[in-house]
Order: C-alpha cells, then sequence, then structure tokens
C-alpha cells in the first residue's frame, strides 16, 4: 500500500483526497476526501487574470489541506491545477502561493491530460460490470471547461472544451454584476449556443455517438443527481453509481433556468457555492445528452481526483 495525497484545483472548486493504493489489486481506501469552493475562476474569462480574493481564498483552502495531509502522513503528494490557471496570465501568483503552503509545485495540465485522469477515476470500478456496455463516454463537467473521454480499457479519444459551469454562468448570465434571476430567454438561447458549438468541436475529436455508457461527473452532475433522487440531504454512497434518466435531467434543468436564487438556494442538497451556477452546469449536462443520444447518465462520485491519485501510485 502507497498513502498518497491529490488536489484537484479546478475554476470553481479545490478538492482533497487522502488515499492508500494497491495498484496490485487496483484498491484504494479512501482516509480523507473533502471539497471547498474557493471560485478560482472568478473573472477569468473576462480579465483573463486571476483575482486576488480568489486566490486568498484557494490559499486558505491549501493551508487547511495541509494540516490534513500533514496528520494522515501522505508519502507522496500531487497537485494538479485545471482550466481557471491554466488560462490566467498571472498563474505565477498562484504557483508560489501554493508551493509555500503544500511544499508541491502545481502542474497545470493539459485538457487531454485533465480528461485522462477523469477517465481513470471514473471508470476503474466499472471494469468487468455487465449491465454496463463499453465504450464509455466520460463527461466531467467543471466550472471553466468540459472534458469528453471515449474508452473502453483505455482512453481512445480526449478533448477539453471551454464550457463549465462558472464560464457559462459568467459569460451569458451575469447582468450588471448579478446573476439574472431567472435569465431572461435570450440569454439563455445564447447559452445553448455556445454549448452546442463545444460540442461540435468535441465531436471533431471525440466520436460521441459511438458511446454506450454515458458517465457524468463533478458537482453539477452530482447535484443534478441528488435533486433527482429526492434527496434531502447529500449523501454521496446513494448518488454514486445512480442513473438518471433524460427525462428528468431536463426536467430539472428546466426548473433551475426558471427559478430565482432564493428558490435554488432552498434546495436541500444545494452547497451555498452552486446557487448561482447549477443551472448552467445542468444545461451542459442535458445538451450533452440530448446530443449524444443517452437515455440515462451513470453519475459517478469518483472522478479527476482519484485518477491523480491513482498517476501518483
Amino acid at each position: 500500500m502507497t498513502r498518497v495525497a491529490a488536489v484537484d484545483c479546478g475554476t470553481n472548486s479545490i478538492r482533497l483526497l487522502v488515499a492508500d493504493l494497491d495498484p496490485a489489486t487496483g484498491e484504494l481506501t479512501e482516509l480523507d476526501r473533502r471539497m471547498t469552493i474557493v471560485r478560482l475562476g472568478q473573472g477569468v474569462d473576462r480579465t483573463g487574470r486571476l483575482a486576488d480574493e480568489a486566490l486568498e481564498r484557494t490559499f486558505a483552502a491549501c493551508r487547511e489541506y495541509a494540516e490534513v495531509i500533514r496528520d494522515l502522513k501522505a508519502e507522496r503528494t500531487r497537485f494538479v491545477a485545471t482550466s481557471a490557471s491554466r488560462d490566467a496570465e498571472n498563474r505565477a501568483d498562484f504557483v508560489r502561493g501554493v508551493v509555500e503552503i503544500l511544499g508541491v509545485e502545481p502542474e497545470v495540465i493539459s485538457g487531454d491530460q485533465e480528461a485522462e485522469f477523469s477517465f481513470t477515476g471514473a471508470t476503474k470500478e466499472l471494469t468487468g460490470r455487465d449491465d454496463l456496455a463499453k465504450p464509455y463516454l466520460v463527461v466531467d463537467i467543471g466550472g471553466g471547461s468540459t472534458e469528453f473521454v471515449v474508452g473502453d480499457d483505455r482512453v481512445r479519444a480526449a478533448r477539453s472544451v471551454d464550457v463549465g459551469c462558472v464560464r457559462m454562468t459568467e459569460r451569458h448570465l451575469v447582468v450588471d454584476g448579478e446573476v439574472s434571476d431567472p435569465p431572461a430567454a435570450d440569454r439563455v438561447a445564447a447559452m445553448k449556443a455556445d454549448i452546442e458549438a463545444a460540442l461540435d468541436l468535441a465531436e471533431e475529436t471525440v466520436p460521441l455517438a459511438e458511446a454506450k455508457t454515458l458517465v457524468g461527473l463533478a458537482g453539477s452532475v452530482t447535484t443534478v443527481a441528488a435533486i433527482a433522487l429526492g434527496l434531502r440531504e447529500y449523501d454521496w454512497s446513494v448518488i454514486h453509481h445512480s442513473r438518471i434518466s433524460l427525462e428528468r435531467v431536463q426536467e430539472i434543468t428546466d426548473e433551475l433556468l426558471t427559478s430565482t436564487h432564493e428558490q435554488r438556494a432552498a434546495i436541500p442538497v444545494m452547497h451555498p457555492g452552486r446557487v448561482d451556477v447549477i443551472a448552467a452546469g445542468a444545461l451542459v449536462l442535458r445538451a450533452v445528452m440530448e446530443r449524444t443520444g443517452a437515455r440515462e447518465v451513470v453519475v459517478s462520485e469518483h472522478d479527476i481526483l482519484d485518477g491523480i491519485a491513482w498517476s501518483v501510485a
């Protein structure tokens, strides 16, 4: 067994996994898994820079994670940074802060690397299940980008496109500095067009229609699943590997796009940091399902974070 720590720093959240891994058996024993909404990508699409307050929120989470890693005595740590820090012109400030706090340099990975980690984390435990046909299409809907990966026992094709719940919200749903509540029809239509154009780009590389099983990852997908399952509180063990129909995703997306901030915030399983961006994330999921013809999405709580951990082992 090797004890590792994996950190995934995305556009909307930063997450930590400390686990014991056995590469020989493929067993992962989770010791600690946590997530903090830091909105690192705040304003990046508009300014091209990481905001000072976003950096400080991220560094505060890193300090907390450093204590956990130290207390659990992880032997190796890998810190992967995704879309927001990949796009920012002042990412050197971000790198310097992480090194000072955690002692490791964040790896600003490419979209294709991000996709491969997501695929490994999401599908490693699906191998051998005869109720889920291959190839899989793994879709990781992040804050700044969405990754598409098709594969069976290995990755066959991958593509990252710049549509995520934060980026779409800031680009289309923010009016005079505030998220429009609910958004006007023309703004929703413009967001849909943006997402469809991104799907066109993804299809240039990834044969979306060839997939037999759609696997959905990350907070937008798991939140939609929690709503669909009628949970009163978030329970990852119920959400993990749940199967949500296209019809239910369509209904929930329509409800989110026509609700106010207060109505979304009142949903029992809604994380406060997702209230303003969940409608855009749900719309991305719905568009993917409609484009691919998927009748359901298999929801995975294991994702890029687990893939990063396996890459360390």
